[in-house]
């Protein structure tokens, strides 16, 4: 499985007053089994780039190739592509519309074409994967908590079979738990084989979990590494608006402080580890 991205820009209202431009010849490719981050200010252009991704907006020039072929050829399987590209939004609870989760998570399933039992076999499958208790199968979604509705949509769209699953702020107004419980889920997922691409907001968690990142800013791709290399850039990173976690800040200062630790840390583990290892060379 690959996705690519070549030479893609879009437009909001062309031609007229209010023409903005949200991506500016963005070019990358995402290939199977990756964990892909992708950070950027408000207006950054992040969720318009995923939307592009599983065909949901058409770029305004540029192509996006799904397994080698461009996905606005006239022929594509555009519905097909949606099976095999899974997007839950930000707050997927707004997703979620059936009178129990069960049937909710059925929905996908049956609009491919399955059978109700086959649609049920693949929902009690996700339900599953994603760890939600059985007493809520029968619940009404609504009557969920954030972090479990959270479940029972990702729940929704891994129930198609997706290649790849994007993930729009999962965390967005979850408590820490809920927020870890989701991520470590996801995590789960990744683990399983299945490629992620996680849209955040949140420095710390890009680094603890994704193996790459995507930097966007203004609609540009600016940058495009593993967290190491692109929290490295950390000063370029706040001219820009963003970050980098607040552990590579730190032990940058340590450094400029005159104590000699490896700055090209991102995670809490990292700098334990290396501060432990300064400590036991004294």
């Amino acid at each position: 499985m690959s996705i690519r991205a070549e030479h893609v820009n879009y437009v909001y209202s062309e031609g007229t007053a209010y023409e903005r431009h949200a991506l500016k010849d963005v070019s990358f490719e995402i290939t199977d089994g990756e964990f892909v981050g992708i950070i950027g200010h408000t207006g950054s252009g992040k969720s318009t780039l995923i939307q592009h991704l599983n065909g949901l907006v058409k770029a305004t020039s540029g192509q996006i190739i799904y397994n080698g072929r461009n996905i606005y050829e006239k022929d594509f399987p555009m519905k097909e592509l949606r099976t095999h590209v899974g997007l839950v939004f930000q707050y997927p609870e707004h997703q979620l519309f059936e009178s129990t989760v069960l049937e909710d998570v059925m929905f996908g399933p049956k609009n491919q074409g399955l059978t109700p039992e086959q649609a049920k076999e693949r929902a009690l499958e996700a339900l599953q994967l994603v760890r939600l208790k059985e007493k809520y199968y029968s619940a009404s979604p609504f009557e969920l908590s954030g972090g479990q509705k959270r479940r029972a949509a990702i729940a929704g769209v891994l129930a198609m079979k997706p290649d790849v699953l994007i993930l729009d702020e999962p965390t967005a107004g979850l408590d820490p738990k809920g927020r870890d419980d989701i991520l470590n889920q996801i995590a789960r997922l990744h683990e399983h084989g299945l490629t992620v691409i996680l849209v955040s907001h949140s420095m710390e968690d890009v680094a603890n979990y994704v193996d790459r990142v995507l930097v966007m800013s203004h609609g540009e791709l600016r940058y495009d590494g593993t967290p190491k290399e692109v929290f490295r850039q950390y000063r370029e990173l706040q001219k820009i608006g963003l970050s980098a976690p607040q552990v590579t800040i730190a032990m940058n200062r340590l450094h400029e402080a005159g104590i000699p630790v490896d700055t090209d840390i991102t995670t809490i583990e990292e700098a334990k580890a290396e501060i432990l290892r300064k400590a036991g060379a004294v």
